[in-house]
């Protein structure tokens, strides 16, 4: 059973305050009933409609979500949106996108790429693929009121704004996302990062170019990079494939005995654990985290490799 306790602190002393000022008769105290206390409001989420900004018609791309207003609490009148860089409740880390008018029963909130580049003051271009946007929500009542994520109390622990129990909208989150087109793929990168050859093999390859292969239509081949063109008498052991998701670039990197690695370098074979990542074909860049075994000396941990097509 949901129950009103949505009030902050302060709002609270200040409910405390003006209904002690209307005391008749007897020392009252405000926590003596719920009837003493304020009537917030908060909103439901009824449906998540899509929260995926395409990167490749970013001012346009769409993401939002479908919400109602607990019928026990004040009316609302509109809905404030913000958007944030962080997920922090702080609010001068949040930026006015616009303003939506609730309607009954069920009101869509939703912001495009362009309103949110615009709100944070940036060129919609520079909503790079793989970055996130927190957007908050504000309700307006229609006594004036306004409640959101940071003025509102998470019901002593009770999850209304953390929780799964109540269900509540105070925010979402944006990610922009890059189609995956195995025909943009195949070509000729050059290594940003590479912690598991830098790191732990020693053999820095930083700057280098290496060959990247579309494998069908739904993975890439990374055996021209792992174990690696610039170690001498290093083999493939087995082809590092990674899998890619069509609608996000999604990468996911599945167990493999990549490759053997020569006595220079500590003579074992090793094995990509598991992994994930992007692989964003818009833009040609291939970024992830993979877990690497090396055989003999144990897991060796999570390591970034990004990569930057020519």
């Amino acid at each position: 059973m949901k129950k009103l306790l949505i009030i902050t602190a302060a709002f609270i002393t200040t409910v405390f305050f003006i209904n002690a000022c209307k005391k008749t008769g007897g020392n009252v105290n405000p926590l003596s009933s719920v009837t003493n206390n304020g009537v917030g409001s908060y909103l439901v989420l009824d449906k998540t409609n899509s929260l995926n900004l395409d990167y490749t018609s970013i001012s346009t791309s769409t993401v939002g979500i479908d919400v109602h207003y607990y019928p026990g609490g004040e009316a609302v009148d509109h809905v404030i949106l913000f958007v944030s860089q962080s997920s922090s409740f702080d609010t001068t880390q949040w930026h006015e996108v616009k303003s939506i008018p609730y309607t009954s029963p069920t009101t869509t909130l939703s912001v495009t790429g362009g309103e949110i580049a615009t709100a944070l003051g940036v060129d919609p271009s520079t909503l790079s693929p793989g970055s996130s946007y927190s957007v908050f929500t504000r309700i307006v009542t229609k006594t004036g009121k306004t409640y959101d994520a940071n003025n509102t109390g998470d019901n002593a622990g009770g999850g209304l704004i953390t929780g799964l129990a109540y269900n509540s909208a105070f925010s979402f989150v944006a990610t922009v996302i890059c189609p995956y087109d195995a025909s943009a793929i195949t070509g000729k990168y050059k290594v940003i990062t590479d912690g598991w050859t830098t790191n732990a093999v020693g053999v820095d390859d930083t700057g280098i170019i290496v060959d990247v292969t579309a494998v069908g239509s739904d993975s890439i081949d990374l055996s021209g990079v792992w174990p690696g063109p610039n170690i001498p008498g290093s083999n493939i052991v087995n082809h590092l494939k990674i899998g890619v998701d069509h609608a996000t670039g999604t990468a996911t990197v599945p167990q493999t005995d990549f490759g053997y690695y020569p006595p220079s370098v500590g003579d074992f074979t090793a094995t990509a654990a598991s992994g994930t990542g992007y692989v964003f074909s818009c833009t040609g860049v291939i970024t992830l985290t993979i877990d690497v075994i090396a055989g003999g000396y144990g897991d060796q941990g999570n390591f970034t490799l990004t990569l930057q097509k020519q």
